[in-house]
């Protein structure tokens, strides 16, 4: 695929897009973007800006499968809480005491982003919100699915992921997980996030911190997303409909 071809420029790009899908949701004061790092917090910062909603991080790590780190075998998120894809699981005979080893690996990882992005911030707290769980494409759904499963332990009265572009499968397979799927784009030869951006360059911890940190020292304002106000034409052209469910 030539970049000319691909949806988005970039992952601020693709974030006023997927702003104008959820333009029901914008100053509203139950609603919440929660933005996936690293990856999802540009998606999400832009989002929660345009809607003008809080935005704040949850924590998910992929568990790659040992040799083949680049497959998820599932995730992990804040707390614990595991999504393990079975088929991968039991197809490579996975043991438990490896899942162990992989998800205690990553979890530290979680611990440490967790002091570096929110520091002295208070735990979550999502009673009776709206959570918007906010990504940069869905590839095998185990993030997104993990990251679903916490927000609901975490009190979220309602989950919706909203990413711009996945795999159909996965989409099909997280919709019945969460109260609505916004996907913009589903293309039937998915082959990776990455190839759905003409820029995918690697979200630093110091890019997401500078986010989060603008985030939360602005008042949120809502710019109320449309094609209007985001500009370019190339915008309503991706031709796919928001999923919902």
């Amino acid at each position: 695929m030539s970049p000319q071809s691909t949806p988005f420029r970039n992952r601020t790009h693709a974030g006023k897009l997927l702003a104008a899908a959820l333009s029901a949701y914008a100053g509203r004061p139950d609603v919440i973007v929660l933005a996936l790092p690293r990856g999802g917090v540009p998606v999400g910062f832009t989002v929660a800006k345009a809607l003008g909603v809080p935005l704040d991080v949850l924590l998910v790590r992929k568990l790659g499968l040992p040799g083949h780190e680049e497959f998820a075998m599932g995730a992990i998120a804040s707390g614990g809480i595991r999504v393990l894809n079975r088929e991968a699981v039991e197809g490579f005979a996975v043991t438990p005491d490896v899942i162990d080893a992989v998800c205690a690996r990553e979890l530290a990882e979680i611990d440490r982003r967790e002091r570096r992005y929110r520091g002295a911030r208070a735990p979550l707290n999502l009673h009776g919100r709206t959570a918007l769980i906010v990504d940069d494409g869905l590839a095998t759904g185990s993030t997104m699915r993990a990251a679903a499963k916490a927000a609901r332990l975490l009190g979220a009265q309602r989950v919706v992921a909203a990413v711009p572009v996945g795999a159909p499968d996965s989409c099909d397979a997280l919709a019945p997980e969460v109260d609505q799927l916004v996907c913009l784009s589903q293309p039937p030869m998915f082959r990776a996030v990455s190839t759905w951006y003409r820029e995918f360059g690697q979200t630093s911890d110091e890019e997401v911190q500078d986010l989060l940190a603008l985030a939360w020292r602005e008042p949120a304002h809502t710019d109320h997303p449309n094609t209007h106000t985001l500009g370019d034409n190339h915008e309503s052209s991706l031709g796919s409909r928001p999923a919902t469910r």
